[in-house]
């Protein structure tokens, strides 16, 4: 969900009719007509004006009693209940924390599509439908693109970036992105990367834990292994992430991915933000938190640019580095501080929130854990290379299962939006207007009786596998990897790191809960947990 921006005239003149109708109330229920005679013009025109206001609001609230100012109605489409002139805001400031269960909420009252408007927000049609989902990812892939108003709120971090470009810039960053997510590479150099990471996590972190006792933040320890990983196999780096408390650029990171999913529920984040480096200068702000993640992705590119043999090198980085962008032109500094933030959201973020997930789950359910460990000890040995692993792994159908239940109940990009270009008809005859947004709340279609039946919120990896043979499930009902043309280029390496990442560590380790914890999603662009998951850690005898 997003907004689009007002003009000074526009933003003035809507506050100004919601804040009116109290001046107006005063103004009629003090009027005198006795004294209205006697009083100069002055205080006419004050009685008259505000006589014109408490007309002018009745007459607003008599246009859009049901929605909010400025939209037209859409009978034709599911609506909740709303408020006149400001819609759906309301509650979705009270929701905003839970932003996606308020989604989820309305998807079980409203059913598969529907639609809301709230004030200073374009009109937003929110739908799970598979069928509309396959039409908008892949059919009508070109009416659907990310954006203006997607980019406007994302750019200050992923800039023009893969996942906030369209058209051509898009199309390029994927084709030479493509080049190194191969099997070749999955095999021959990811899986060894992701043991070695592995490896500095049990002896220096772990193993230590298990033997004092001690508490770790499991959460935290998966971010840092995803990119201690990432940045080695995409740019050619070992940070030291696993050896370290904190990362400033961790910490920036995660903070302006929250700030910036805020921005998509509030109408006046740009005043909002422009306020707080005002009013609280004392309180690191938007900037800030740029020029920390700035700083990191510029000295990697130095460091790249300083290397006399980087043009040999075939990581991410250099694909970038030894090719020409759309344009013909090579890429400059900006440029490549936009792939590399790009890449590490997607490489980091995602793959560590769901082994996360996945641990909390397996955690809350002992019985997937013995059969899922069961599957691990059958298929995975100690002293297996690379390339064996990868072979292993791959073979390994419930921790597939497992590991695709986590996703479906908490996907790493739980809420998508789309911008219309033209006016369309979805599948299910949902109209859509130019300058719509399309969204779908993934988190609520895992959770729905209608896409997955009565036990749709039960963990069940065993819904997975049909036959003896994992289930193939349609894009439009599970798009977690999103779909069409835009499908992730790392579906392949997320589900490799999460799957080596899961063997190596429950044959090694038994995660336990901490009690009392408040384990819950945060509002951000992605799917980390708010609080974090500490854990006892227990070695294995086996």
């Amino acid at each position: 969900m997003c907004c689009d921006n007002l003009s000074f005239t526009t933003f003035c003149f809507t506050i100004f009719t919601i804040f009116s109708p109290l001046l107006a109330t005063i103004v009629v229920m003090t009027f005198d007509y006795n004294s209205f005679l006697t009083t100069p013009p002055a205080g006419h025109l004050l009685a008259y004006a505000g006589a014109g206001v408490a007309a002018s609001i009745a007459l607003l609230v008599a246009m859009y009693p049901d929605r909010a100012i400025f939209q037209d109605k859409r009978s034709n489409i599911n609506c909740p209940k709303e408020w006149p002139l400001v819609g759906s805001l309301p509650s979705m400031v009270a929701a905003q924390t839970k932003l996606l269960d308020w989604m989820l909420q309305h998807f079980q009252d409203q059913g598969l599509t529907w639609t809301f408007t709230a004030l200073a927000f374009p009109r937003n049609i929110l739908t799970v439908d598979p069928r509309n989902l396959e039409h908008i990812l892949k059919h009508n892939f070109e009416n659907y693109p990310k954006g203006p108003i997607f980019s406007e709120r994302m750019n200050v971090m992923l800039g023009h970036g893969i996942f906030n470009a369209d058209g051509p810039q898009w199309f390029y960053q994927r084709k030479t992105a493509s080049h190194i997510f191969t099997i070749k590479n999955f095999r021959d150099w990811y899986t060894g990367i992701f043991v070695e990471g592995l490896n500095i996590m049990k002896n220096d972190v772990l193993d230590k834990i298990a033997e004092s006792g001690a508490e770790v933040d499991l959460h935290d320890l998966m971010l840092k292994f995803t990119l201690e990983s990432f940045v080695q196999l995409g740019f050619g780096i070992q940070l030291g992430a696993l050896k370290q408390d904190k990362l400033p650029f961790a910490h920036a990171f995660d903070v302006a991915q929250a700030q910036i999913g805020y921005r998509f529920f509030s109408p006046f984040w740009k005043t909002e933000e422009l306020f707080s480096q005002i009013f609280q200068p004392w309180k690191p702000n938007m900037n800030d938190h740029v020029k920390v993640i700035d700083n990191f992705a510029y000295n990697i590119i130095q460091q790249r640019r300083d290397d006399p043999d980087y043009e040999r090198k075939n990581d991410l980085l250099s694909q970038f580095m030894n090719t020409l962008d759309e344009n013909g032109n090579p890429l400059n500094d900006k440029q490549l501080r936009d792939v590399i933030l790009n890449f590490i959201i997607a490489g980091r973020d995602t793959t560590a929130q769901a082994l996360s997930w996945t641990f909390y789950q397996l955690a809350l359910h002992p019985e997937v854990e013995e059969k899922l460990l069961a599957e691990i000890l059958e298929y995975v040995r100690e002293d297996m290379t690379s390339d064996e692993l990868h072979e292993a792994v791959k073979k390994m159908k419930y921790a597939h299962a497992v590991f695709f239940e986590v996703l479906r109940l908490h996907p790493s990009v739980p809420l998508e939006q789309k911008y219309a270009l033209k006016d369309d008809v979805l599948p299910d005859g949902t109209q859509i207007k130019q300058g719509d947004i399309v969204a779908w709340c993934i988190y609520a279609q895992g959770r729905l009786e209608a896409i997955w039946g009565p036990d749709c919120l039960e963990f069940l990896p065993e819904r997975w596998i049909v036959d003896g043979e994992l289930r193939n499930v349609s894009q439009g009902q599970w798009p977690v990897f999103h779909g069409g043309p835009r499908l992730c280029l790392g579906k392949s390496m997320a589900i490799l790191e999460a799957l080596v990442a899961l063997s190596f560590l429950l044959k090694q380790y038994h995660f336990a809960l901490v009690p009392g914890q408040d384990i819950t999603y945060l509002r951000s662009i992605t799917l980390p947990m708010k609080n974090g998951m500490r854990v006892h850690v227990q070695k294995r005898n086996l």
